[in-house]
C-alpha cells in the first residue's frame, strides 16, 4: 500500500484562513477551524496544492524535498506558470520535433545533465501521487556497453528456442503463441542484430549512446507502468530541450521482463519492475522539419452531427 502519512504543518501566525488550501486538498486533509487552516485528517496524498495555493505561504508538506526543484544546468522560474500562459504552438513543436535518435557522438553526458533530466522526469503525474518510480541511471559507454551485452545475450539465448519448429509448434499447440509470433515477426532482424554486434561490434541495441536511464516502479504504486511511462515521456522531451538526442530501446525492456536474472546483475532490487530504457547523448544527425504522425483511431461521444 502507498504511504499516506500527514507530513503536512501550518504556520497559524502566518494563516489568513481564506481556505484555499482545504478547496483544493484531494484529501481532505486540512479544514479551517475557527478561522484558521488547521490539519485534521490522518491521511495526506503529499501532493502539495496546499503549498502551491497558498497566499501567505504557510503551508509546508515535508515529505516533499525541494532539491527536487533545483536544477544543476538551468534556473527554474519558482512561480506557477497559469493555465494557457504558455505557448500551445510551441510546445507541440517541441513534442513533432522529438524524434528516436540512433546516430550519437563520442562525447560523454555530464552527470548533471542526467540529474536533471531525473528530476525532470519526477514531475510527471502519477496514480494517486503514488511517485513510487525508480530511475537507474548509467553514465557512462562502459556501463551501457555491459548492459547490451546483457541484452544481447538474452536474445541469443532466446534465437536458439526460436528455431526449433516443434517447440514452436508445441507451444503454439498449448495457446502460447509467444514463441512463434517472435519467430515470425523478429527472428530475422534480430538474429543479424546480434551477429552484427557479434563480428562487426555495432552496437544495434542503444546505437552508441554514452547513457542510458531505466526507468521502473514500485509495485505498491498505484499505476506502476502508467507512472513510469509519463515519467518517461517527461525525459525524452527535457532531452531534446536540452540538446539531447533520445531513443527508447522496447527490446532492452521485453528482455528484463523475460529474463530477472538481468535485472539482478544489474544491481536492480527485485521487486521493481522496469517499464522503459532510454538511451541519451548527444545527437549526430539533424532534421529540416517535422513529418507528422499516422492518423489514429479517434472516437467521439456522443457522435458530433455532421
Amino acid at each position: 500500500m502507498n504511504q499516506r502519512t500527514v507530513t503536512t504543518v501550518i504556520d497559524p501566525e502566518k494563516c489568513i484562513g481564506c481556505g484555499a488550501c482545504v478547496r483544493v486538498c484531494p484529501s481532505d486533509t486540512i479544514t479551517v477551524v475557527d478561522g484558521t487552516a488547521r490539519v485534521t485528517g490522518d491521511k495526506s496524498l503529499s501532493c502539495g496544492h496546499c503549498m502551491g495555493v497558498c497566499p501567505e505561504n504557510a503551508v509546508c508538506v515535508k515529505a516533499l524535498d525541494t532539491e527536487m526543484s533545483r536544477f544543476d544546468t538551468f534556473d527554474l522560474n519558482p512561480d506557477w506558470m497559469g493555465f494557457g500562459e504558455f505557448s500551445t504552438p510551441d510546445l507541440v513543436r517541441l513534442m513533432a520535433s522529438r524524434r528516436s535518435c540512433r546516430n550519437f557522438k563520442d562525447k560523454p553526458v555530464e552527470k548533471e545533465v542526467l540529474n536533471d533530466l531525473i528530476k525532470a522526469g519526477a514531475l510527471a503525474p502519477s496514480g494517486t501521487n503514488s511517485q513510487a518510480w525508480t530511475f537507474t541511471c548509467l553514465s557512462d559507454r562502459k556501463a551501457v556497453l555491459d548492459f547490451a551485452g546483457l541484452i544481447k545475450d538474452f536474445f541469443i539465448r532466446l534465437n536458439k528456442k526460436a528455431e526449433n519448429p516443434l517447440l514452436r509448434k508445441g507451444l503454439r499447440l498449448l495457446g502460447k503463441t509467444e514463441l512463434d509470433d517472435y519467430y515470425n515477426e523478429y527472428y530475422e532482424s534480430t538474429q543479424t542484430a546480434m551477429e552484427e554486434m557479434e563480428t562487426c561490434q555495432r552496437d544495434r541495441l542503444f546505437h552508441g549512446a554514452p547513457a542510458c536511464i531505466l526507468i521502473g516502479s514500485d509495485p505498491t504504486a498505484s499505476c506502476p507502468s502508467e507512472d513510469a511511462l509519463l515519467a518517461a515521456s517527461h525525459i525524452l522531451l527535457s532531452a531534446h530541450a536540452m540538446g539531447l538526442g533520445s531513443c527508447l530501446i522496447g527490446f532492452a525492456v521485453a528482455a528484463m521482463k523475460s529474463d530477472r536474472q538481468i535485472q539482478k546483475k544489474m544491481n536492480i532490487p527485485g521487486k521493481e519492475n522496469i517499464y522503459a530504457v532510454i538511451a541519451l547523448g548527444y545527437p549526430d544527425e539533424s532534421y529540416l522539419r517535422i513529418t507528422g504522425r499516422k492518423k489514429p483511431v479517434v472516437r467521439f461521444r456522443p457522435t458530433p452531427e455532421v
